[in-house]
């Protein structure tokens, strides 16, 4: 029989501290971002990596305090462990190569598409692999038209996202991506929430795997561990908060020497510093 699906269990909270979550996440690992756009290439993998965890964890830990909230009337939920744990690493996987994409082709044009898509993708698979990991007496269905719009959310807001981050205009601008990205993800949990139809069998057996409360809370400090390493990061690099510049550091080359300050002196101050030059007469000399 078909059953009742609540995903407001607790009114407003969920879905505000979802987004909250989502926000944080999408300002940490977008700053992360931007800053890398800023570095020599030494220093960019380790930057987008951050980026990549911060947003991946947000994401999910996101996803998960909207679960908190969702039930099923006739059944409890149970969720597996294994596929939970999945669901995180294709989160940060997905986004990560989305973000280097855009962190070393440019948040333009052919790139920002492939790198939006990519974490539009990553955040869609996130959920739905969330969802396949719960275990309960009944049967999960989807409507297929409103799956794809709710990909079709992530991979546009995502984008937008990424393009705000690139534009390094200051901190303003990924306070605006953050909120983007916060909307990319809430948007697309409660649509494809909004796409599910639960059938229960009503066969009171018991379901397979761990509660949300015994799993999802000891499971959520990792994730939440990350996104204040990323915090204590961001608050401690004042580039990042002013949204200054950095120009990349000159790589020295094999084969090519080193220039010291004095080559870069103008050809008349060297001139002037060899003293004065002898004169000599044109006049034919007499033998």
């Amino acid at each position: 029989m078909q059953s009742t699906v609540d995903g407001f269990s607790y009114g407003l909270v969920t879905p505000l501290v979802a987004f909250l979550m989502a926000c944080l996440g999408g300002a940490l690992g977008l700053r992360c971002t931007t800053r890398a756009m800023r570095m020599s290439r030494s220093w960019r993998p380790g930057w987008l990596a951050l980026g990549s965890a911060a947003i991946g964890s947000g994401i999910w830990t996101m996803h998960f305090v909207a679960m908190t909230g969702f039930s099923i009337e006739g059944t409890p939920i149970h969720y597996d462990r294994a596929m939970t744990f999945a669901s995180l690493a294709v989160a940060v996987v997905m986004v990560g190569v989305g973000i280097f994409i855009v962190g070393y082709r440019g948040a333009s044009g052919t790139a920002l598409f492939t790198g939006g898509t990519i974490t539009g993708l990553g955040i869609a698979s996130m959920h739905y692999l969330g969802m396949a990991g719960m275990s309960l007496d009944g049967r999960l269905e989807y409507d297929g038209l409103t799956v794809a719009a709710s990909v079709v959310i992530a991979m546009a807001a995502a984008s937008a996202a990424l393009w705000a981050a690139g534009q390094v205009k200051g901190f303003l601008w990924s306070v605006g991506a953050s909120l983007v990205m916060g909307l990319a993800v809430t948007g697309m949990h409660y649509t494809g929430m909004a796409a599910l139809d639960v059938h229960v069998h009503g066969t009171a057996e018991p379901a397979v795997g761990e509660s949300a409360a015994a799993l999802l809370g000891p499971m959520m400090a990792g994730p939440l561990a990350l996104l204040v390493l990323a915090g204590v990061v961001v608050i401690f690099d004042p580039l990042i908060v002013a949204g200054g510049s950095v120009a990349p550091s000159a790589e020295h080359k094999p084969g090519v020497p080193a220039h010291s300050p004095a080559h870069h002196r103008p050809a008349r101050s060297r001139l002037r510093a060899r003293g004065p030059v002898e004169r000599r007469s044109r006049t034919p000399q007499r033998r």
